[in-house]
């Protein structure tokens, strides 16, 4: 990420959303619910059909996130991390892209809404690399 976008990204503002407003779309497939915290992390589980998609990545060579983004099929975004604050920061990201995307909490806020929280898959890529971590 070029400096001119990361201070665009700053002043951008993104939505929020509660996890009982966001899940039905996430289920009808309108929405693509992404985790953003970094690969270690995810061993403590991860929500169910969440992409796994660092943060880092993100903000760095994008290896994972851009032929992510190629295929969202302008679906909306919706980011979470462990407390919050990662999610702001993608959802600002996008936004200030033109991506659909919003901060949807934190893990917490998707297990108290009954979300379930699942292992990583064992055959995705992402969740192979989390276990070198």
């Amino acid at each position: 990420m070029n400096f001119l976008k990361a201070v665009k990204s700053l002043f951008t503002s993104a939505p929020r959303v509660m996890p009982a407003d966001a899940a039905g779309r996430v289920r009808a497939g309108q929405a693509i619910l992404i985790d953003v915290r970094e690969t270690g992390e995810w061993r403590s589980g991860v929500a169910e059909s969440a992409v796994l998609l660092p943060l880092t990545d993100l903000m760095g060579a994008r290896a994972r996130w851009k032929p992510f983004l190629a295929s969202a099929d302008k679906r909306e975004l919706l980011m979470y991390c462990a407390a919050g604050g990662r999610s702001a920061i993608a959802a600002k990201i996008l936004v200030s892209e033109g991506f659909k995307a919003a901060d949807a909490g934190s893990i917490r806020d998707w297990k108290t809404a009954g979300w379930p929280v699942v292992p990583p898959a064992a055959d995705d890529k992402t969740s192979a690399a989390s276990e070198k971590a």
